[in-house]
């Protein structure tokens, strides 16, 4: 028996770790792609979360005031015990009414036939789930662009360490070439020292670059909801990267695609109901009711459910409003000032659209020309420091030149994966600016 309960204790234990262990990969990404960075931002950035909270808090409130067109049914209670009866006077004489003790249990039913609060909650309930739902969406979009450029400017540094570490073995060659030309008296000691500058400077610059992936990595965690203690390992294809850069620029501006425009349609959509619910005040209010009631009388208390004096009746009630000083006219034309407000905010967020693409548009078609010109001198560059390389190794030419070619080199690697970004970046908002990022 002992053993039994040994052997289900840890196999509770063990299955208590596997859950834990389970909960904690499931928190963390194996490999932080971008695709898988967006993934893990949508379900964990406690902005997003927040706002799924509001929607689904949204749609119970909106259940709940759309219950009120339920039956109402309640049930009521009640004892009573008079010290004193109430005292009357009837025919000349002098005479005690009621009952020592009493007790009334009411089932009462209410129904709404016509309530204006009623008919605006009915008519505002779908446009209300959608307007929580595109709340949720525009948060999610915003999150989606914000990761995406930090996730590349991360890469960008992680680019511009990479060119940093390449430097440094090439400079560190050249430096050791230098040295043993130093030292075998072919040149002097210029060479081996610009060889030392080169080389500390490429290091230094290295370590700056460190420092601020660090940061950057930071930033990209608390964007995205990512435990602050735990690694975030980047994955990315600089192949697909660079085949990702392409983007149809003959597209048309569609406002109905973009979130905000979607907001502002079902904020009107509401302004109208709100019109229609204004004058809906000058309209009665209906319901009907019914109880049906169970009366206990006796004076002696032990038999006082001994018999019961039932009583029931249904009816029908109706309440004109007449006369509220004016109310309901206000109200009516708050309404329709509403409604133009919200026409004009339209109208504006439709021009805004309209520079944004302006800027985008431009933003990108700069960004690609200069990625395309960078790239090519990239590959210039590379073939320039190869050839003046084997040439200083021949002796034809200088060091000087070498270093030249090396710095040629290294700003021509940075200055591409700069471009890069800025073209993956400028498509992005390009992409936003279309409405093409959706949920």
């Amino acid at each position: 028996m002992k053993l039994r309960k040994y052997l289900f204790i840890l196999s509770l234990l063990f299955t208590n770790i596997l859950a834990i262990g389970q909960t904690k990969n499931d928190s963390l990404l194996q490999e932080a792609t971008l695709p898988g960075i967006i993934d893990y931002t949508i379900k964990h950035l406690p902005a997003i979360q927040k706002s799924i909270i509001d929607e689904d808090i949204t749609k119970i409130q909106v259940k709940s005031r759309i219950a009120d067109w339920y039956p109402q049914l309640d049930f009521n209670y009640n004892v009573q015990h008079n010290f004193q009866l109430q005292t009357s006077s009837f025919a000349g004489n002098i005479i005690q009414l009621g009952n020592r003790n009493t007790s009334l249990g009411q089932l009462a039913l209410n129904q709404n036939v016509i309530n204006p609060n009623l008919l605006l909650a009915a008519k505002t309930a779908k446009d209300t789930k959608i307007l929580s739902t595109q709340f949720t969406n525009n948060i999610k979009i915003d999150a989606v662009v914000n990761v995406s450029k930090a996730f590349y400017d991360v890469l960008l540094t992680q680019q511009q360490i990479k060119v940093a570490d390449e430097d440094i073995v090439r400079l560190e060659r050249s430096l050791k070439d230098a040295t043993a030309r130093y030292e075998s008296g072919i040149v002097d000691k210029t060479d081996y020292k610009r060889a030392t500058i080169a080389l500390n400077n490429a290091k230094a610059l290295k370590t700056s670059g460190e420092e601020i992936l660090k940061a950057k990595l930071e930033y990209l965690k608390s964007i995205m909801g990512y435990p602050k203690d735990a690694d975030l390992d980047i994955k990315f294809d600089s192949m697909q990267m660079e085949s990702e850069v392409s983007f149809d620029i003959a597209q048309q501006i569609n406002y109905s695609s973009r979130i905000e425009y979607q907001i502002l349609q079902t904020q009107k959509l509401l302004k109208i109901e709100n019109l229609k619910y204004a004058k809906y005040s000058f309209m009665p209010i209906v319901s009907g009711f019914g109880a049906y009631n169970m009366n206990f009388l006796n004076d002696d208390a032990l038999q006082l459910y001994s018999k019961n004096y039932p009583n029931s009746y249904a009816g029908l009630s109706v309440v004109i409003p007449l006369s509220q000083g004016g109310k309901r006219l206000m109200n009516i034309k708050q309404s329709k000032w509403q409604i133009k407000k919200a026409n004009l905010d339209i109208t504006e967020v439709q021009n805004n659209i309209n520079a944004q693409y302006a800027q985008a548009i431009a933003a990108y078609n700069s960004s690609i020309a200069n990625y395309q010109a960078l790239k090519e001198n990239l590959t210039m560059a590379n073939e320039v420091y190869t050839i003046i390389d084997l040439q200083y190794r021949s002796g034809i030419k200088t060091y000087l030149e070498v270093i030249v070619a090396q710095s040629d080199l290294r700003t021509s690697q940075i200055n591409y994966y700069n471009a890069l970004y800025q073209v993956l970046s400028g498509k992005i908002d390009l992409q936003r600016s279309l409405g093409q990022i959706k949920f």
